[in-house]
């Protein structure tokens, strides 16, 4: 008995201490914290897309992989990066917070980075040109492959962490805060942006005229600096503590209502299901209002009459509303899975496209991995158009925080995805059909800045929608796991895209003239790269017709805090008071 009341002292001390958390960190927090973050994202990501764009080559021409196999390589390394995102989520939710998480992590970039310059730097760490698909192997492959998986666990890991780490810097209860939030994941990504432009210009160019080892030691120093950066930044910051194991809790309300599965639901579910007081719960964020949906789960909200209430006997219906929130998520994030797969050819066979364009520009030549800096151009001009033109203006008539909705943004996206996947093939045929006719005249390579800057502006749309959805409906002490669930998105779209080639190359050797598929071999010439491109264009359209059926079938967790006309403003906030 004392066990239990010693239990439920700790209960009550732990929810005090973060109800005060606003309250007791007035002072911190805001911008001037947040900018530490914006810092560390811009001198990261320096590196980050530097490697995401220029490794595809590094791969052909350094460790001497076939194109599709160079391709594959890095699709599989983004996707495990992104995909380990949902470890460093978890563990800054339930263990290390988010702050230390992130710097924990780095640690493990770094190293990757040190690893990789190491190799580029030695020809004796490199393996010689074969027929294979692939040459690397023995200690060659093991240095190689140790550094790729310490880059994608400790890139993941930050990811995971530190854009929730960025969001914990505003109270999105507090409506002056609420419109903060929403500009800071404009800034977020508009820091990705400039920092992505450095690399894919600045860094890729030294990696193909200095040297691939001098790039790759740029990385390392700019993602050191980027730490240290945000290491400095920690009296500024609202650290929020770790909470309960998401996981636990999502567990306890599966395993509870699979033992009621038998019992029949009350008929007046918001008087008989289980919820206990608010000064007693655990919970990080006031209780959450009865849903209808999925209400075979509201059967673990049933407190049997011979049973005393524990954790793994009966869950709150705040508990079971945080699973009911993550599993309308569910397909939102499948939705989205096909874009971050068109995301992943523009990375991969584009750049090789251009490798084999004309790439002069002036007496310049342009290295092909920098033509991103094309989307990344785009994203610079609108997106400051759309913070500071567009939200205010559509606020006037929408009165919400954000504009438009989060859905509507990756709504956006996925229609100008299509589009960039359907201009790309048209751009495929032509550069193929001049590279045939006058293979030592071939087309500029600015022919792909259509398609890039499409694909920008969707990624501009739908990168930050799925940021902000995923914090503003998360349940608290989930903000981490639910934002990486961005990330697992696009690690699932790279993943894809390597079972989506080896598909096409298999389904199209049996059937293509010569028995040689879409996408084989060295030359790009031999390939039909432009009828993939169709295939993920249809694609795409396809998954937008199902996005649709989704998004308009999410029930929101909580009504959004509306932006009042100025008339009632005052009113409102006092009411607020």
């Amino acid at each position: 008995m004392r066990n239990m009341e010693k239990e439920e002292e700790a209960t009550k001390a732990d929810y005090n201490s973060l109800q005060n958390w606003s309250s007791t960190n007035k002072k911190k927090g805001g911008f001037k914290a947040a900018s530490f973050v914006f810092v560390f994202v811009l001198f990261e990501n320096m590196a980050f897309v530097a490697n995401m764009v220029s490794l595809v080559l590094y791969f052909y021409l350094e460790m001497h992989f076939d194109i599709p196999g160079s391709a594959n390589t890095l699709t599989n390394l983004m996707g495990s990066t992104f995909l380990l995102s949902i470890i460093g989520a978890f563990i800054s939710d339930t263990f290390l917070g988010r702050y230390t998480t992130a710097l924990i992590f780095g640690v493990l970039e770094v190293l990757s980075l040190v690893l990789m310059t190491i190799q580029a730097h030695d020809h004796n760490l490199q393996p010689r040109p074969c027929n294979k698909s692939s040459c690397v192997k023995g200690g060659i492959a093991v240095m190689l492959y140790t550094s790729l998986c310490l880059l994608a666990l400790g890139t993941g890991g930050v990811k995971g962490a530190l854009p929730a780490l960025g969001a914990d810097q505003f109270d999105q209860k507090v409506p002056k805060e609420a419109k903060a939030l929403a500009s800071y994941f404009n800034f977020l990504l508009f820091s990705t942006n400039v920092g992505a432009a450095v690399g894919v210009t600045v860094v890729v160019w030294v990696s193909a005229n200095k040297g691939w080892w001098c790039g790759f030691l740029i990385c390392t120093v700019v993602t050191g600096i980027g730490y240290a950066v945000l290491a400095v930044g920690r009296p500024f910051y609202r650290i929020q503590a770790p909470g309960e194991s998401p996981v636990i809790r999502i567990a306890q309300v599966i395993v509870v209502s699979f033992k009621n599965r038998r019992m029949n639901l009350p008929e007046s579910l918001d008087d008989k299901l289980y919820e206990i007081k608010e000064k007693e719960s655990i919970s990080q964020e006031q209780k959450l209002s009865h849903t209808k949906q999925f209400r075979c789960l509201d059967k673990a909200a049933i407190l049997r009459e011979d049973v005393k209430p524990t954790s793994w006997t009966v869950c709150t219906v705040t508990q079971v509303e945080e699973v009911k929130v993550l599993t309308r998520m569910v397909p939102i994030i499948a939705s989205t899975i096909i874009l971050n797969t068109c995301m992943a050819q523009l990375q991969t066979f584009s750049v090789q496209q251009g490798n084999r364009m004309d790439r002069s520009l002036g007496s310049f030549e342009v290295p092909a991995s920098s033509i991103p800096i094309i989307p990344l151009l785009f994203i610079a001009i609108l997106l400051p158009i759309y913070e500071f033109i567009f939200v205010p203006f559509a606020r006037k008539i929408t009165h919400h925080p954000s504009g438009i909705t989060q859905l509507q943004r990756v709504g956006v996206g996925l229609v100008l995805s299509a589009v960039s996947m359907a201009i790309a093939a048209l751009v495929e045929v032509k550069r193929r059909d001049w590279s045939i006719k006058s293979p030592l005249k071939p087309i500029s390579l600015f022919w792909l800045s259509f398609q890039y800057a499409i694909f920008g502006v969707a990624d501009m749309f739908t990168l930050v929608g799925l940021l902000e959805f995923f914090y503003r409906e998360a349940p608290a002490g989930m903000k981490s796991l639910s934002t990486s669930f961005t990330y697992v998105s696009i690690s699932l779209g790279y993943f894809l895209s390597g079972v989506l080639v080896d598909i096409i190359n298999s389904v199209t050797q049996r059937i293509g003239p010569g028995r040689k598929g879409w996408l084989f071999g060295q030359d790009l010439d031999l390939n039909q790269l432009d009828l993939f491109y169709w295939f993920m264009a249809v694609l795409s359209c396809l998954n937008f017709l199902n996005y649709l059926y989704w998004a308009s079938w999410y029930k929101y967790k909580t009504d959004e805090p509306k932006i009042e006309p100025s008339k009632n403003r005052a009113l409102v906030v006092e009411q607020q008071k």
